[in-house]
């Protein structure tokens, strides 16, 4: 009985992977033939492989992207050594661009599904079917269309006494008017292209929702992209096609009855056609369980008025945005064939933030053409003044196939050779500046995108003209200093917040009223994100305030109450100020921003008749 391995090592382990999935639906008459194994890359390579070789597949394949292809040339070598009778597959983007030359420096894989896999796939477990039942083969592997495969499966590390050549042949098999040519060199033969399928083909893949236990759902209500971005590998697919709507709501339905947590749609551009998002959104909020959340990526200058009106009550968390901005400057958004309107953009950022029910994930990208240090400085202050949920600080990576990749000389951009092929310097930018934009990324990523100190930053934030420079010269206490590449608690993290404030003002850049609001602001921040089961050391003693404690903490652990001499609940643009009198601020945290996480916060006024005990000397 043929065994056909579909091989999937992601990320994450709470990530699942759609290809493996959608390609054994597709193949349904071959569906008990075929198993898949998913693993994630902080498996180590030689259990991934002993898993595999227990299955003891009659052909194996790898899904293939640019996070998982160092494991999976590993373990393709060494899988070959232990069964090297048995074809090795490959399929995804990280191998769907210069094959042939993949295929020959990896001379242990028999051959590479390129582009959509699933009638690909379904194709291959015929053939392979077809040669174990030891029919009569009518469709040959040439005939599989959008494949390129090892004509003779040989060890190509011997191949001293093998000419190299190329020959293009023309077998004129014609269907139609269609002419079907095949490329070969040294042996390696690659197909016709196969045309673009149909998504309303595609069979629904997730009917085992026990297999998909505690991980996020990806999901596709589209393929293809409408823009050129010449980053990005979606761009090379132009043919915009959509699945039947009817068949959308219906799997939608599947997944809210199913109380699934999170599905994350992997349509390049949701929004790309109103028509078809207005539907997928009014039936997600007309059908909304309390539970699912939705990820879309969208075009935030593309949204209409009609659009945000629908978004604009649904219930908080029931979607989140993810909103590509790459960089303001407007020469680079144009040398990168980005269709972007900025000011529509930011407008429309602050229109949906405005709602209060909805996180925004902007993300910004160094190393493109024409963007320098200045102009990327001012890229992230212009995103970060819209004060989105999440702010990513992403790096150009030169993906095969993409525009970048072709043009990458041109732009003088050097890169790692290894996956995933990040940039390392441009005309523009230099690797010691990409250093430090590394530095502002790992501070970025601590206290702003954690949401962990989300009131410190705000305060600290008021004392520079640039939050660029704030970051930086944050990146840079930490470099000079030793503190990147070590674990630190998040107590240890307002620790050295309050030595790098401290530094500043005896640098003369802040002054002591902004060092003093700064630590009052990391006790509320503390307390805003978890009930702390040990104060900071900077923080007042509150045993000698156990009425107030007692009165307004009744489900004990589930909140807290802290005295405070800034207004932390209504920031502005100015540092708060100093009041003589405390401010007592509630924290429940049974009851939490969707969005953020944070506790419930509420200011209160207690009684006259709640007296706390005597104060120390100290405290007087």
């Amino acid at each position: 009985m043929m065994k056909v391995l579909l091989t999937a090592i992601n990320a994450k382990y709470i990530h699942s992977n759609l290809a493996v999935h959608s390609l054994k639906a597709y193949a349904k008459e071959y569906a008990s033939h075929i198993e898949i194994g998913e693993f994630t890359i902080n498996n180590r390579v030689d259990d991934i492989l002993t898993e595999i070789y227990k299955r003891k597949p009659d052909v194996l394949c790898f899904s293939c992207y640019i996070w998982n292809i160092g494991y999976v040339e590993e373990l393709v070598r060494e899988y070959h050594k232990l069964c090297p009778n048995v074809p090795i597959w490959l399929g995804g983007p990280e191998v769907s661009f210069e094959t042939t030359a993949f295929l020959e420096s990896h001379p242990e894989v028999t051959g590479i599904m390129i582009g959509e896999g699933e009638e690909t796939f379904r194709e291959l477990c015929a053939y392979y079917s077809k040669q174990e039942q030891k029919e009569d083969i009518e469709q040959s592997l040439k005939q599989i269309k959008g494949i390129a495969y090892r004509k003779n499966q040989i060890n190509w590390s011997h191949k001293t006494d093998i000419q190299k050549h190329e020959i293009v042949l023309d077998n004129h098999e014609k269907k139609g008017n269609e002419s079907t040519k095949e490329t070969c060199i040294s042996q390696i033969i690659t197909t016709s292209p196969r045309p673009v399928m149909d998504m309303r083909k595609i069979p629904f893949c997730y009917n085992k929702m026990e297999d998909f236990s505690n991980r996020i759902i990806y999901y596709e209500s589209s393929r293809g992209c409408p823009f050129s971005c010449s980053y990005c590998l979606s761009s090379v697919d132009k043919k915009l096609r959509f699945r039947d709507l009817e068949q959308v709501k219906e799997e939608l339905a599947f997944f809210i009855g199913q109380k699934v947590p999170q599905i994350k749609f992997v349509d390049r551009t949701f929004n790309c056609n109103h028509n078809h998002a207005m539907e997928i959104w009014r039936f997600i909020k007309e059908h909304d369980n309390g539970i699912t959340n939705f990820h879309f990526e969208i075009s935030a200058d593309l949204l209409n008025e009609e659009e945000l009106q629908l978004i604009s009550d649904m219930r908080p968390g029931l979607i989140q945005l993810e909103i590509g901005v790459q960089s303001t400057n407007e020469v680079t958004v144009k040398e990168i064939k980005r269709t972007m309107k900025l000011e529509r953009l930011k407008e429309t950022v602050k229109t949906i933030q405005s709602f209060h029910n909805i996180h925004q994930h902007l993300d910004l990208i160094a190393g493109l053409p024409f963007e320098d240090y200045a102009t990327f400085q001012k890229s992230f202050d212009d995103v970060y003044e819209l004060q989105p949920e999440q702010l990513q600080l992403g790096f150009l990576k030169v993906l095969k196939g993409s525009y970048m990749y072709e043009h990458a000389r041109e732009y003088g951009i050097c890169y790692h050779d290894s996956p995933p092929y990040e940039v390392l310097s441009t005309n523009w930018l230099s690797f010691e500046e990409i250093i430090r934009l590394k530095q502002i990324e790992e501070v970025l990523e601590v206290y702003y995108n954690s949401r962990q100190f989300e009131v410190s930053m705000h305060v600290l934030g008021i004392c520079f003209a640039s939050s660029f420079i704030m970051y930086e010269k944050l990146g840079d206490f930490y470099e000079e200093n030793g503190y990147f590449g070590m674990s630190h608690s998040r107590i240890r993290r307002c620790e050295i917040l309050i030595a790098f404030v401290t530094f500043l003002k005896e640098q003369g850049e802040v002054s002591q009223e902004a060092l003093n609001c700064i630590k009052e602001a990391l006790i509320f921040d503390l307390y805003y994100r978890e009930n702390c089961k040990s104060r900071p050391s900077w923080a007042k003693d509150m045993s000698i305030w156990k009425v107030l404690t007692r009165f307004y903490c009744k489900n004990g652990k589930m909140s807290h109450v802290e005295p405070f001499h800034y207004d932390f609940l209504n920031l502005t643009k100015e540092l708060p100020t100093y009041t003589q009198e405390e401010n007592w601020v509630v924290f429940s945290y049974d009851k939490r921003n969707p969005l953020t996480h944070q506790a419930e916060v509420r200011m209160v006024f207690p009684d006259s008749d709640i007296v706390p005990v005597e104060k120390t000397d100290v405290e007087k």
